[in-house]
């Protein structure tokens, strides 16, 4: 008998690998012509080097968006946030619009590599012709808005890991990319594949036949909507999931009793803690900041960000104070 889970917070972890599924409010576009396009692909590329999140295959369609990713220190959340929140501010500036350009929950999937990753990245890279965007696999290959045109070396991303898709075709660049072509093209004549745009048990099985078929033998496996893969593969991100979350309550915990620290020095000091987070060098907050940010970072064991966010200063300027307290 399988066991299905409901779908909860997103899991993620640096290199963890998405299939990102982004679609526009109430089916609207999130593009309207190629300044649109640009702009998207430009802010997607950047974000995606400036954090280290891998991306190997991408699909810009008029009213949704196709990613396949490979989270980075940051982690997805973080990523998808300040790619979209950017974007519509442009978008809704140059077109004089306002409100919601995005729905309000983007699609992430956690994804089995060894199983899914090619047929994932012909998913995603097949997306403008199964959509009639483009009518034949040539005119595929030099289109730019998908990154198979670069994995064919028709236009050049430095922030697409092309050579990561192609290591997997070939050791020469020439074979590779022509055995890439070839399953391209066989996956372009099967019949779509609705499982690899979500996740739980029945996409996982490849369709409620096969389901019920495991259900009959008795057999159990588990399922997640957020992760396509097997129920082995289930279970460990969720024990991982299981650790982060201890991990966030210690450090929640950890952070409760600095602000009470702060709460009471502060009140030792005769100033508020609004005055103190305020930015003000006036007197007593730089030496009252120099002694609680060497208990924040010394005994409490916060990083220097989590100092710097409770005292309402920079990061640079807690590596500081820590220095001339030696």
């Amino acid at each position: 008998m399988e066991k299905e889970m409901p779908r909860g917070p997103r899991l993620d972890a640096p290199g963890t690998l998405h299939h990102v599924i982004i679609r526009g409010i109430e089916k609207g576009l999130i593009v309207r012509d190629d300044e649109d396009r640009k702009n998207f692909i430009g802010r997607m590329g950047t974000l995606a080097k400036n954090t280290g999140t891998a991306i190997y295959a991408w699909a810009l369609m008029s009213n949704h968006a196709h990613m396949l990713v490979r989270s980075g220190k940051c982690g997805i959340p973080a990523f998808m946030r300040r790619l979209l929140t950017g974007y519509a501010v442009t978008y809704n500036r140059r077109h004089n619009r306002w409100g919601h350009v995005f729905q309000n929950r983007y699609k992430s999937i956690v994804c089995e590599e060894d199983v899914y990753f090619l047929r994932l990245v012909s998913y995603i890279h097949l997306n403008p012709l199964r959509a009639g965007l483009v009518h034949t696999l040539e005119e595929l290959d030099n289109y730019n808005w998908c990154g198979h045109s670069v994995i064919m070396k028709q236009q050049a991303n430095e922030w697409q890991d092309r050579e990561y898709v192609l290591e997997l075709f070939g050791t020469t660049e020439g074979r590779a990319r022509k055995a890439y072509r070839k399953f391209v093209s066989e996956q372009n004549v099967m019949e779509r594949q609705p499982e690899l745009t979500g996740g739980g048990l029945i996409r996982s099985m490849g369709g409620w036949s096969a389901v019920k078929g495991m259900r009959s033998r008795g057999e159990q496996e588990l399922g997640d909507a957020r992760i396509l893969g097997s129920g082995a593969f289930v279970q460990e991100l969720l024990n991982q999931a299981q650790q982060i979350i201890k991990y966030q309550i210690k450090g929640a915990s950890k952070s409760k009793t600095a602000d009470k620290h702060i709460a009471a020095a502060c009140k030792k000091a005769g100033v508020s803690v609004e005055f103190l987070q305020s930015g003000s060098r006036r007197r007593p907050l730089p030496e009252l900041r120099k002694n609680l940010a060497g208990v924040l970072v010394e005994e409490y064991g916060l990083t220097l960000a989590g100092a710097a966010r409770h005292l309402g200063v920079s990061t640079s300027a807690v590596a500081l104070m820590l220095k001339r307290a030696q």
